[in-house]
């Protein structure tokens, strides 16, 4: 189902025809088991010649230009693995699709990427890819997050979900989970881009949270169906999500986190780079410390993430102002007033308090009228004193009045 928070844009269906004809969205598919994700050589073919061409060139015998005889070898190898028709037929039968460059649902963005950019995306769940992806933010963090981290990533992605936006992560263990599922409990729009096939519960433990990943919003993939996460994998799969989205924000992060990676893939794209800091004292902070020192933006809650991601002017974070105190209201002379009164319950006559407000003997004795009617001060005998503090009173008593210590 899609949440009525959620971007209200569904994808075009598997029996709609696309803008990528059926040859190239074939050659496409076959490459993504040839290829793995990222693979510049790749890139440079399908920018050069086509998807057509460019399986013809890795599936025949000849020589393939700029790559090792090593790398030429290993294509090779993998394209015993080519089966388009049967991939596409699971895909429709998971009832989701491949989306290629040039689709109508195909997000542009992710060109940004140049020669890295995805062979093409193997996408599970009903929104539109393009259309989520033009409002979301990439919320990422540590596998083995602590307690703090879990709270801030779901609030943060629940508010962000709430306020229309996509959460995008990884669907791994800690922060990424956490983000989803605030954005899922929020009834919002989350997407999970998997080092995987998009057929493949990895982790384990979180086949039920993909199956409402896929229910309520999407689960996107470079690899084919059926294929297996690696470690290169999963680092590869970081520029899809920084490339997806209009910024990263990481939530506890070790120096070498990989979300670490997503943060510098969005960095160079020209994507805002944000963190939540943590406590000095925790190394699930140190990561996120060190992108703050440098072009990371310090944010603490969901508006001051769009603030940073949304449209210039329109999507301003309300000012932030400390707890408004009685004496904030004060004019700058019965202020000065009572800033020269001596503390400790001791007293001082008019002039002494002119003196050291530096104004007026009668500017001075007006204002402690004022300031004796507001509360401020009271008399005691010529001279002038500070208001004693009231006593509190125990929560819950009828009328106790009991200084509490």
């Amino acid at each position: 189902m899609t949440s009525p928070t959620a971007p209200a844009h569904t994808a075009t269906s598997p029996e709609t025809p696309l803008d990528v004809g059926d040859d190239e969205r074939r050659a496409r598919a076959a490459l993504t088991r040839i290829a793995e994700p990222g693979d510049e050589a790749v890139g440079r073919w399908l920018r050069r010649y086509g998807p057509v061409a460019t399986l013809a060139m890795l599936t025949g015998q000849d020589e393939l230009p700029g790559v090792s005889d090593r790398r030429a070898a290993g294509y090779r190898v993998r394209r015993a693995r080519v089966r388009p028709e049967a991939d596409l037929g699971v895909i429709r039968e998971l009832g989701g699709r491949f989306v290629c460059p040039g689709d109508e649902e195909w997000p542009t963005q992710l060109d940004d990427l140049g020669d890295q950019r995805p062979i093409g995306l193997w996408v599970r769940g009903r929104p539109s890819l393009r259309m989520w992806a033009l409002r979301s933010v990439a919320l990422v963090g540590a596998r083995a997050c602590g307690a703090y981290g879990s709270h801030v990533a779901a609030t943060l992605a629940a508010d962000l979900a709430e306020a229309g936006w996509t959460v995008v992560s990884g669907a791994a263990y800690g922060i990424d989970a956490a983000a989803h599922r605030g954005a899922l409990a929020a009834g919002g729009a989350t997407a999970a881009v998997l080092a995987c096939g998009v057929d493949v519960p990895y982790p384990a433990g979180h086949a039920e949270l993909l199956r409402r990943v896929t229910q309520q919003g999407l689960v996107i993939a470079e690899l084919a169906p059926g294929d297996h996460p690696t470690r290169s994998r999963f680092v590869l799969r970081n520029r899809v999500i920084a490339a997806l989205t209009r910024g990263t924000l990481v939530v506890q992060a070790q120096l070498r986190s990989g979300s670490l990676v997503t943060a510098r893939w969005a960095r160079q794209l020209g994507r805002v780079v944000m963190g939540v800091p943590g406590p000095v004292t925790s190394a699930l902070s140190a990561g996120v410390h060190e992108l703050l020192r440098g072009e990371a933006q310090l944010v603490t809650d969901a508006p001051e993430v769009i603030e940073l991601v949304g449209a210039i002017g329109e999507d301003l974070a309300p000012p932030r102002h400390g707890p408004v105190l009685p004496r904030d209201l004060l004019g700058p002379a019965a202020a000065a007033v009572l800033e020269a009164l001596p503390g400790r319950r001791r007293t001082a006559t008019a002039e002494q308090i002119a003196r050291d407000a530096g104004i007026g003997l009668d500017e001075t004795t007006g204002r402690l009228h004022e300031l004796h009617a507001l509360g401020f001060v009271e008399r005691d005998g010529p001279n002038w004193r500070l208001t004693p503090p009231q006593p509190r009173r125990p929560s819950g008593d009828g009328g106790d009045n009991t200084r509490i210590r």
